[in-house]
């Protein structure tokens, strides 16, 4: 265990895994910065070497590591030599931010029940990719982001929170896909404060903040209602 400087608490330690420009990434770091979001980044890694997302890690200060899925031959390969970069760090929670890998399931039984991810749709509705041309095409009123902890079943896990967005008449996947974006940088840095703070745990009878079961639908919010949402920390 990573021991904090003589006299200070020690900080809940997070692991962020991106594939691209990192703006969920984005979110999380100003949270932190503007003393919201309690946590150490201690690190961010991406299987892209070009991701954005890299950058935004350096400017900030952040340790950054590559692990390119091209150089192994099988998932499995991959994912133990993520496991092992990842545990260099010593975070309490790894989160998914953008990480565009379906992971193995040794992967995530090893960060069972600290591993995290944001999906852009109502989950279960719409697991997997195109999301928001499948809700317009199904004719939804509303569609939004999910945030649940990971399983081995891809977009599966135990819901946690999701956060509604309205659908417009005139919109398109672009512009329904800009405020579901918008959303999750609301949404993602909430749920993690509840997880540094020690608030948000999954154990054998399912999600659990501050000891109340969650249902099983996850707290469900118009996105940017704070106070639809337990507070922060």
């Amino acid at each position: 265990m990573i021991a904090p400087p003589s006299g200070q608490p020690r900080l809940h330690r997070l692991a962020i895994l991106i594939s691209g420009s990192g703006t969920n990434l984005q979110a999380i770091i100003a949270a932190r910065d503007a003393g919201v979001l309690p946590v150490e980044i201690a690190l961010v890694a991406s299987n892209r070497p070009t991701a954005g997302g890299l950058q935004r890690a350096a400017a900030a200060g952040i340790a950054t590591a590559v692990v390119d899925h091209r150089e192994f031959a099988t998932r499995e390969d991959f994912d133990q030599a993520l496991i092992q970069q990842i545990d260099r760090h010593q975070p309490d929670t790894v989160v998914l931010a953008g990480f565009m890998r379906i992971l193995t399931a040794p992967f995530v039984r090893h960060y069972a029940g600290r591993l995290l991810n944001i999906h852009p749709s109502l989950l279960p509705r719409y697991p997997g990719l195109d999301t928001h041309r499948r809700a317009l095409e199904a004719g939804d009123s509303e569609h939004g982001c999910s945030i649940h902890f990971v399983t081995d079943e891809l977009d599966g896990g135990p819901l946690i929170a999701r956060a509604r967005v309205p659908v417009s008449a005139n919109d398109t996947a672009l512009s329904l896909s800009e405020r579901v974006q918008q959303a999750e940088h609301w949404l993602y840095p909430r749920v993690l404060g509840w997880r540094a703070s020690g608030r948000l745990r999954l154990d054998r009878e399912g999600v659990s903040l501050d000891g109340q079961i969650v249902p099983a639908t996850g707290i469900c919010v118009a996105a940017g209602d704070d106070d639809g949402l337990p507070e922060l920390g």
